[in-house]
């Protein structure tokens, strides 16, 4: 199992560079609903509906984990450590499911490969 960050989605959906590193997790993979929020809203800025793009995710096998309170704390608290680097709520949203569920989370936010928080990162590209 994995945790793909937003950009990683955002990656294979729009056939980037990296984007074979990330088509193999999807039946394997969690996605916060946070993260759901900012890949839809991209979509939906682009003109598409986001709900035909949410039942194609969903179709795809990856499993949608709403945003509790137990994750609201750990992404609060990584906001000190993760500010330097500019990384957003989203971002933090990822990280936080990762480390709740001790499981890598997979970006395309090199930034991410800076921090030293006990939490495996991976990188598509």
């Amino acid at each position: 199992m994995i945790v793909l960050d937003a950009s990683a989605l955002l990656v294979l959906l729009f056939g980037e560079s990296g984007h074979e590193a990330v088509a193999p997790h999807l039946r394997r993979s969690l996605l916060s609903a946070v993260n759901l929020s900012e890949v839809l809203a991209r979509f939906a800025r682009d003109g598409h509906d986001p709900a035909a793009v949410a039942g194609r995710l969903a179709a795809a096998g990856i499993e949608i984990v709403p945003f509790d309170q137990r994750q609201a704390l750990l992404a609060a608290a990584l906001a000190p450590a993760t500010r330097p680097l500019g990384l957003s709520l989203g971002d933090r949203a990822c990280l936080a499911l990762a480390a709740d569920r001790r499981l890598p989370a997979l970006t395309a936010d090199r930034a991410w490969s800076e921090l030293p928080l006990g939490i495996e990162v991976l990188q598509v590209r």
